[in-house]
């Protein structure tokens, strides 16, 4: 049997954790023991354990913008040393036989592959531009001691191809899946009495941290003309800041009340049942100004029928079929954007039509069954 150590950065349930929490689910129990350590406690504990794995809580450093200052890199590789020990002497004592590190985020894999001799799959759900040091750095580790990268897309894979220390045999794609048993078209009448929308309203949504690119201010500026010439849109907004960077959302909620069209704006943090509100959506919208390597987001509501409109980069591309399922313009252009969600929102029989092809795509393409034999190949390899 596989004994799986599975590294990740933290313990909420937002895409990464997700898409981890579906494939140790997914796993063949007779053939794989997952065993899970995490820098922190939160819902992702729990569900893990409900699923069968076995679950620690070790405080390691992740590798964040904090860190990349003089007194940081000290504090970080001080903090690293110390709970790399930690972790080896977990998997000393469990018998593991792979590493599988869960995000870039997440280095202690290395220590873990120098001290016990054990293979390591570095899982990279993430496109990092700048700083480009930082990116260089992080290539030129996996580059250096991963067995094999998977990344979550085309976009991903390409990004990491351009570093001359990864070879392009180390690299493979395996695309994510979501579950169809739980994203699924149902009737949103509840959760839109549940948020005081009316039922015929038009509703534009995004859900997507808080932080410095996933687009919140673009997708305010976006929606801003649409909703003045229409009163009874909604545009409604979900997800949370990382801890320390609260700010971030004080930010937002200012952004917010000082919209001329504040009143058909609403914001929450993190929601359990996303199935519900791309349900409740009409157009979902992913206004990234990075590349986003892979969003769960954009699967999670294409398996929920809905048209995408977002930013042309990224693996959104491979995800959106343009003119097929939704609409891409080019990044960060809000103008562009606007004019994308109000050609769909002056469209009832477009919209429909495009969350057809998105559920049609989702199922065809990025399935739960797929990515998890993918994944159990990978680990008999």
């Amino acid at each position: 049997m596989q004994k799986i150590l599975y590294l990740h950065a933290g313990a909420e349930m937002y895409g990464a954790d997700k898409v981890l929490l579906e494939l140790i689910k997914g796993l063949d129990k007779g053939e794989f023991e997952a065993h899970v350590i995490l820098p922190n406690d939160g819902v992702l504990v729990s569900a893990l354990e409900e699923v069968g794995a076995k679950v620690k809580v070790i405080n390691y450093p992740i590798l964040r913008r904090k860190y990349f200052n003089p007194r940081g890199i000290l504090e970080y590789f001080s903090s690293y040393n110390r709970y790399s020990k930690q972790i080896a002497d977990y998997a000393k004592g469990n018998g593991i036989t792979l590493i599988h590190n869960n995000t870039t985020a997440v280095l202690e894999g290395i220590h873990l592959k120098r001290k016990l001799k054990i293979p390591l799959i570095w899982h990279v759900h993430e496109i990092i531009v700048k700083p480009k040091a930082i990116s260089d750095f992080i290539n030129f580790l996996m580059g250096s001691y991963a067995d094999k990268i998977v990344t979550v897309s085309n976009a991903v894979a390409n990004h990491v191809k351009q570093s001359r220390c990864v070879k392009d045999d180390q690299v493979q794609v395996i695309y994510n899946g979501v579950d169809n048993a739980v994203y699924q078209v149902m009737d949103a009448s509840g959760v839109r009495n549940q948020f005081g929308i009316a039922q015929d309203a038009l509703v534009i949504g995004m859900v997507g941290r808080v932080n410095a690119w996933k687009g919140q201010g673009d997708f305010l500026e976006a929606v801003t003309p649409i909703l003045k010439d229409n009163p009874k849109a909604v545009a409604f907004l979900a997800g949370s800041a990382f801890e320390g960077e609260e700010w971030r959302v004080v930010e937002l909620e200012k952004a917010i009340s000082d919209s001329p069209v504040a009143r058909q704006i609403k914001r929450i943090d993190y929601y359990n049942k996303t199935t519900e509100l791309y349900n409740m959506f009409d157009i979902f919208v992913l206004p990234s100004t990075n590349p986003d390597p892979l969003p769960t987001v954009v699967l999670e509501a294409m398996a929920c029928g809905k048209p995408v409109v977002g930013y042309h980069h990224g693996g959104v591309c491979e995800m959106v079929k343009e003119g097929e399922n939704g609409l891409l313009v080019t990044p960060n252009q809000p103008v562009e954007l606007s004019k994308a969600i109000q050609e769909l929102a002056e469209n009832t029989e477009k919209r429909a039509q495009f969350g057809e092809a998105s559920i049609k795509r989702q199922t065809e393409l990025f399935s739960l069954e797929s990515y998890i034999k993918n994944f159990s190949d990978l680990y008999k390899r």
